[in-house]
C-alpha cells in the first residue's frame, strides 16, 4: 500500500516558530509517553484468512494497533513498530474494499485515531521578532511520522467508505474532536498540518451541523494569535480551508461572517509573521470583496 497527498501541489508553507535559526532538516517527536514496550504479535493479512474470521481479525489489529512507541531511539521496539506498520496499511486495504464497514466498528476506529492523533505538543517558543522572508525555510520532521501518517490516511479513507454513517459517527465527530483537530495545526511538521487541512474540510463538509463551531474555533485562533500574541504554526493552512469555505457563503452575507471579516482576518496583516501566511490571507480577503 502506498500513501498518497492529500491535497496536490501546493505553494511549500513555512514552519516552525523557534528562534533559533535551523540549516538542516530537523527531527522532533510530539510523543510524551508510550503505552507500553510489550512485542506485538505479527497477525496474517485480513485477505489471507476466511470471510468468518476476518471480523475477529480487524478487531484484534484495531486494538493492536493502539498501541504508541517511542520513536526517539531507532533501534526500540523496532519489530513491534514494523508490525504495527503493517498492520495499520493492512486495515486500510480493508477500508479500501467494496462493502461498508460494520456499525460494530465504529468505536473501534474512532479510538484508534483518538489513540494515535490527540495528543499533547511540544511547547512553541515565542518569537516576537519580524520575519525574514529571504530566511532560509526550516523543516521539522516529527519522528512518529511513519505511523501517524498511516492513521490520516485511515481517518481519510473510513470518510470515503460506502454508506459511510454520519449520523452514527456523530457520537465521535463532536466539538471535542473539533477542538482536538484545531490544537494539531500548532505541530511543527507541515506534512501533518497537510493531512489536517483535509481531514478539516472533510469534516467540515461531511458534518454539517458542526460549521459554525468550526467557523467560530478558527476565528478564535486568529484572535488568539494576534492579540495573546501567541506563536502559531499552523494560520497559513487555516487560511487554505477558509478561502474553500468563504467561497461557500450564501448571499447576502451573515453578520456572523461580516464579524469574521472584521474581528478574525483582518488583525491578522498586523502581526509580524504576516509573510508566513499573506498570500492565503489575500485570497480570503479578496474571496469577502468578491462577495
Amino acid at each position: 500500500y502506498t500513501v498518497s497527498n492529500p491535497i496536490g501541489k501546493l505553494a511549500k508553507i513555512p514552519s516552525g516558530d523557534l528562534p533559533i535559526k535551523r540549516n538542516s532538516l530537523q527531527t522532533s517527536s510530539s510523543r510524551f509517553r508510550e503505552t507500553g514496550s510489550a512485542e506485538l504479535e505479527k497477525l496474517p493479512a485480513i485477505n489471507d484468512v476466511t470471510l468468518d474470521q476476518r471480523d475477529e481479525l480487524l478487531t484484534k489489529k484495531l486494538q493492536q494497533c493502539c498501541t504508541l512507541f517511542d520513536f526517539s531511539d531507532p533501534f526500540t521496539n523496532f519489530v513491534s513498530r514494523q508490525i504495527k506498520t503493517d498492520a495499520l496499511q493492512d486495515i486500510i486495504g480493508y477500508l479500501n474494499n467494496p462493502d461498508p464497514v460494520k456499525h460494530d466498528f465504529y468505536t473501534l476506529i474512532f479510538q484508534l485515531i483518538s489513540v494515535n492523533l490527540f495528543r499533547p505538543l511540544p511547547p512553541v517558543l515565542q518569537n516576537e521578532e519580524e520575519d525574514d522572508p529571504n530566511e532560509e525555510e526550516d523543516f521539522v520532521k516529527e519522528q512518529a511520522w511513519e505511523h501517524l501518517q498511516l492513521i490520516y490516511e485511515i481517518f481519510l479513507t473510513f470518510f470515503d467508505t460506502p454508506r459511510f454513517d454520519t449520523n452514527l459517527a456523530k457520537s465521535f465527530i463532536n466539538t471535542n474532536c473539533v477542538d482536538s483537530v484545531l490544537e494539531l495545526f500548532n505541530c511543527e511538521d507541515s506534512r501533518e498540518r497537510e493531512y489536517l487541512k483535509t481531514t478539516l474540510h472533510r469534516i467540515y463538509a461531511k458534518f454539517i451541523s458542526l460549521r459554525p463551531y468550526i467557523r467560530k474555533s478558527i476565528n478564535n485562533v486568529f484572535i488568539e494569535f494576534i492579540h495573546q500574541n501567541v506563536q502559531h504554526n499552523g494560520i497559513a493552512e487555516l487560511l487554505e480551508i477558509l478561502g474553500s469555505i468563504i467561497n461557500g457563503f450564501a448571499l447576502p452575507l451573515k453578520p456572523e461572517h461580516k464579524q469574521f471579516l472584521e474581528q478574525g482576518l483582518l488583525p491578522l496583516h498586523k502581526s509580524n509573521h504576516l509573510s508566513r501566511y499573506n498570500q492565503q490571507l489575500q485570497y480570503c480577503v479578496c474571496q469577502f470583496i468578491e462577495k
